[in-house]
């Protein structure tokens, strides 16, 4: 009985070990998308029309401003002024790449639960199909 208590101990503390190896993303913090805001948004990585720095409005849901921080947002404002996204509709495309079983499908988010970056990959071995969100500079809009 002895033998076999201690046997079961071992592999008690053994899978407990093995699942402290296995780090998963952790949680996002509870966070709901105002309906107006402002943040900073680089968006590089990948082949797609929507690379650069932003400085965006969102109000009542909707981008209501835009402005290119740098030549390759200015094209974009410019040129695709409805692929500036909410962070709304970068989570979105979070949890549709999960959905999609992306190779990668990541996200950083700050103490009030809002996203700091989000990197994606839909395929590991796949060429220019990646995609960084980094955001910064939020604030949602008093009152």
């Amino acid at each position: 009985m002895t033998v076999v208590r201690s046997l079961f101990s071992v592999a008690v503390l053994v899978g407990g070990m093995a699942a402290c190896g296995d780090e998963a993303e952790p949680a996002a913090p509870a966070w709901e998308e105002p309906a107006s805001y402002t943040y900073t948004l680089t968006s590089s990585e990948g082949e797609r029309a929507l690379i650069g720095t932003f400085r965006i409005t969102v109000r009542g849901g909707e981008v209501t401003k835009a402005v290119g921080l740098d030549d390759s947002a200015r094209r974009v404002v410019r040129q695709l002024p409805d692929q500036v996204p909410t962070l709304g509709a970068l989570l979105e495309e979070l949890e549709q790449a999960r959905s999609d079983d992306a190779d990668t499908a990541e996200a950083r988010y700050a103490a009030d639960g809002h996203p700091t970056r989000i990197e994606l990959d839909w395929e590991k071995d796949a060429v220019d199909d990646e995609v960084r969100y980094d955001i910064t500079d939020y604030e949602p809009a008093v009152g």
